[in-house]
Order: structure tokens, then C-alpha cells, then sequence
């Protein structure tokens, strides 16, 4: 006589699986969701930065300080890499720097600042640019940091210089025009030219070049910087 086994089959639960894709394809949802706003995030700082309210600057010493009429505005778009909207706390020093990019204009190297708020390739920027021609633009306002000089950024106010060459000396109309620039600061927040320093004496970098590589030419240069400010001083007397 055969005997037969039987086997009981397991039920069949397609609503249990069913819940269980649900659960799935909701946690998945979820991650794009969270993923898809960090990433927003990142794009919206790129191009506003910290975008603070003036208010938040009227502590500074450069906050409401406007500019001569030979200087030009041309201030940066607010962004994370360029101008971030910073304040800055204190002005103690004027830094002086070439651009490092033999005959290329203010303009140009302005453009370039304002462009880091796409492209987020590095970190720089200055308060003000001097032109081959001697034209000054002003970039970042007098209240916030700029981008520039390392550890000074929270004390100094950066200068950028053009050049028309590699060796980095600068036009005589260049040279004119940071000599006076700077003696304006000088005179604007009570410096002297012991204040006014290469980037090279903040970090050890060649720059401004030729005014590292030739001692006697940053001497001369802070000496037009000295007479122009007896020029301002004597104006305002």
C-alpha cells in the first residue's frame, strides 16, 4: 500500500508585499527629496553668500565711508567665494598685491571675482583694483572682508595691482594711483606706512613681485604714499 505526503503550501500574501514596495520606493523618495534640497542649498550660497542686511555692518569702521569721485564702484555681487558679506571689524593695515596676471585690466580681474559666484573654483577677491592706466575700481565696500590677504583679512584693506609684464612692476600711472589710493585710506582711518605691508609680509608669498624682489622700489613707493598723505592732510587743514 502507497502512502502519499501531503505538503501545505504557504498562503499567498500579495498585499504584504505590496506594502513592503510602498516602504521602499518611499525611502528612496525621501533620500532624492533630502539630497535634492542640500543641493540647492550649495547653489543658493554659491550665488547670494551670507547676503547680511546692512544693519549688520553699521559697527565698522569703514561702514558709510564712501569713496573719492576718482575711484569707481563696481562692487561684487554678494556670493560665498568672492564677497561674502562679512563685516569687517577692524582696518589696521592697507595690503598691497599684484594680480599675478601680466596685462590683463581692473576690469578683467574684477570680472574674474565676480565670476567665482559660478563657477566656486577658489576663494579671492580685494576692495579695490588698480588698472594699467591707473583707473581704480572699487570692489568689495569698506565695512566687509574681501578675499585677499590670508590672516589680515579681518583687519586690512586689500589693493589688487595690475602690471604689464612678468617682471610685476607696476606703470607709472599705476604706481601714482595706489600711492594715492593708499595715502587716502591712510589718512581715512588714521594709519601710517608702517601699516601699509606687502602680501609678502603676511604670508611669505612673492607678491606684490617686483616690490618684494627690489626692496629700494617699495621703499620709493611708500615714500609717494608719505607725501600724499601730506597732500590730503594739508587739503583738509
Amino acid at each position: 500500500m502507497m502512502t502519499y505526503t501531503t505538503f501545505q503550501e504557504k498562503p499567498y500574501r500579495p498585499r504584504r508585499r505590496l506594502k513592503r514596495s510602498w516602504r521602499i520606493a518611499l525611502t528612496v523618495l525621501c533620500a532624492a527629496l533630502a539630497l535634492s534640497a542640500v543641493y540647492v542649498a550649495v547653489l543658493v550660497r554659491r550665488q547670494l553668500g551670507s547676503n547680511q542686511n546692512p544693519a549688520d555692518l553699521s559697527g565698522t569702521p569703514g561702514y558709510g565711508v564712501a569713496v573719492p569721485d576718482w575711484v569707481e564702484e563696481d562692487l561684487l555681487p554678494l556670493n560665498a567665494y568672492s564677497r561674502p558679506g562679512e563685516a569687517l571689524p577692524e582696518i589696521s593695515g592697507v595690503v598691497i598685491h599684484y594680480v599675478g596676471n601680466p596685462g590683463t585690466s581692473a576690469q578683467a580681474n574684477r570680472n574674474y571675482f565676480a565670476g567665482l559666484a559660478r563657477t566656486g573654483e577658489t576663494s579671492a577677491s580685494s576692495h579695490f583694483i588698480v588698472g594699467l592706466e591707473g583707473e581704480i575700481l572699487q570692489c568689495v565696500p569698506l565695512s566687509e572682508i574681501s578675499y585677499c590677504s590670508n590672516t589680515r583679512n579681518y583687519d586690512t584693506i586689500a589693493i589688487e595691482v595690475c602690471h604689464a609684464d612678468d617682471t610685476g612692476q607696476f606703470s607709472p600711472d599705476t604706481l601714482a594711483s595706489v600711492e594715492r589710493l593708499t595715502a587716502w585710506l591712510c589718512v581715512q582711518f588714521d594709519l601710517d606706512t608702517d601699516q601699509v605691508i606687502r602680501h609678502y609680509d603676511v604670508s611669505g608669498k612673492i607678491c606684490p613681485k617686483y616690490y618684494v624682489e627690489h626692496q629700494e622700489a617699495w621703499t620709493d613707493l611708500l615714500a609717494g604714499v608719505e607725501k600724499d598723505i601730506r597732500g590730503f592732510t594739508d587739503e583738509t587743514a
